[in-house]
């Protein structure tokens, strides 16, 4: 519907999935900052609220005080320390969130400019289930997808057919 407004597959995808699953009259708290994918997710006529940037590894205040029907976090948790104790103080009924998948032959993400811009997990998919489960949450419906890109070599073709991205939608238990 949408495909010549969104700038990445990622983008195209992750928004198709939420409409699935989301009604777009929902009150949303998107973990993080505002970003190009929230301006998306308005433009189409949702409520969403973003955390503020605060370190959600030492305050979950925004969340636990937060009075969204969903959240959402669109590639959050591989950067926290300890996602379980997000994912177990949200008051949300409803979450729609993905994260990048461990890739075999490609090592975890390092900014090396940026500090807090690395990944603390990549996440197999059962491993986000169980975490999610462990955390009180039962997954409904769930999606992968590649990330191709347009360079020469054997990674790049690998990525071609290696799933990147995974994508959830649970329900609190």
């Amino acid at each position: 519907m949408y495909e010549g407004k969104f700038p990445h597959k990622r983008y195209r995808i992750t928004f198709r999935f939420l409409q699935e699953h989301i009604p777009n009259t929902s009150k949303i708290l998107d973990l993080g900052v505002e970003n190009p994918f929230t301006i998306i997710m308005r433009e189409q006529g949702f409520s969403v609220t973003n955390t503020k940037g605060e370190d959600l590894n030492i305050d979950t205040s925004s969340i636990t005080n937060s009075d969204a029907e969903v959240v959402t976090a669109f590639e959050i948790f591989e950067h926290l320390l300890s996602p379980f104790t997000v994912l177990k103080d949200l008051n949300a009924n409803k979450l729609v969130a993905s994260v990048p998948l461990k890739l075999w032959f490609a090592s975890a993400y390092r900014s090396k400019t940026d500090l807090r811009d690395r990944h603390y997990h990549e996440f197999e998919d059962w491993q986000f289930d169980w975490l999610l489960e462990k955390a009180g949450w039962k997954i409904k419906s769930r999606k992968k997808w590649t990330n191709p890109t347009k360079k020469i070599g054997l990674r790049p073709i690998l990525r071609w057919f290696t799933p990147r991205y995974y994508i959830v939608y649970a329900e609190r238990v």
